[in-house]
């Protein structure tokens, strides 16, 4: 890999392309930022047994965290999308040389201790997924630095930048909010995905697109999100309180609601043509379809009914395998809407 402009040779840069994926137009890119990625072991199982050996076929191995799927989710979309994560270790060097091979254009910065190691287990049988994920690895304050400045001077030309997925051991819990901070700095606009201290730790700089499911909306609030009431509720606070300037919560089976200055939007999910299998990918497809859907001029509205319709794609692959964009599109229109006007 090359260096990517910079002295520091512990941020490195794979060859990125001046096109898109075949088929795409050219345009502008998604920049995203996984700063606690994962090697995703796949594994499958017929029957998971408590006593004696239970023999595994190896389904998949890919590099996984919130910002690298969402690039990778972009890129299905027919998008142009650069990720940029830390590497570290055996595992860090695993998870270039598999982003490497399957062509996603990525920024790699170097840290210290090693990348974590996830396993997805598929039990056949029964049709049901275990994801099993490691803390991963701790980070020191010039790591996170490093992380920062790869951040700013990537995002030049991307008129939208995905934060997403948790933060690593060692960094500060408003480690969001300076990325927010130099997001602002650099001209683009910050759309978050993530969780815990590191989620309500951000808002107090405000981001323009916050994507929260239920159990994160409910951690803001201290209230149970459970209808999209509940979730019409929530976005009106982030709204009132500057935290977002776009706020989607996801009420699970039951969609989302998209709320700008403009009013709240349900989104009603779209009956899914088959059993789900698993919910890992959801939230990652649905980010990527409003970061792609946002960058190629859609209103976050319009952005957020893709992003439902690829959600419930996802929900019908097993693991941590990727959405069919063509189902995703199919079940688009089958997503139901209703306005609500701000109070």
């Amino acid at each position: 890999m090359n260096t990517l402009g910079t002295p520091d040779p512990a941020v490195a840069k794979s060859g990125e392309s001046s096109r898109g994926p075949e088929g795409a137009a050219a345009g502008p890119s998604v920049l995203t930022l996984t700063l606690n990625p994962t090697v995703d072991l796949a594994w499958e199982v017929e029957h998971l047994k408590a006593i004696g050996k239970n023999r595994a076929r190896v389904r998949s191995v890919a590099a996984g965290g919130g910002g690298i799927n969402v690039a990778r989710g972009v890129v299905r979309l027919r998008g142009r999308a650069t990720a940029i994560h830390t590497a570290g270790g055996e595992a860090g060097l695993r998870l270039n040389r598999l982003l490497n091979e399957e062509g996603v254009d990525h920024v790699a910065v170097d840290i210290e201790d090693e990348t974590r190691e996830a396993l997805v287990l598929f039990e056949t049988e029964r049709r049901h997924s275990y994801h099993i994920v490691p803390p991963g690895p701790r980070l020191n304050a010039h790591e996170g630095l490093r992380c920062l400045d790869a951040l700013e001077r990537a995002a030049g030309g991307h008129p939208y930048v995905v934060a997403s997925g948790s933060l690593p051991h060692g960094l500060s819990p408003d480690f969001y909010a300076l990325v927010a901070r130099r997001i602002r700095k650099a001209g683009s606009r910050l759309i978050l995905d993530t969780s815990g201290p590191a989620l309500s730790g951000a808002l107090t700089e405000g981001v323009f697109l916050l994507r929260c499911n239920r159990t994160e909306a409910a951690s803001l609030t201290g209230r149970d999100v459970c209808s999209l009431d509940d979730a019409r509720a929530v976005n009106e606070h982030l709204l009132t309180t500057g935290a977002a300037e776009v706020a989607v919560t996801t009420v699970g089976a039951l969609g989302a609601v998209c709320s700008t200055g403009h009013g709240h939007t349900e989104l009603h999910a779209p009956p899914l043509p088959g059993k789900p299998l698993s919910d890992a990918g959801a939230g990652d497809g649905m980010v990527a379809a409003i970061a792609a859907r946002l960058t190629a001029g859609d209103d976050p509205v319009s952005a957020s009914t893709l992003g439902v319709a690829v959600a419930a794609a996802a929900m019908l692959t097993p693991s941590t395998e990727p959405f069919d964009p063509e189902v995703a599109r199919s079940l688009s229109p089958e997503v139901r809407t209703r306005f609500h006007a701000r109070p």
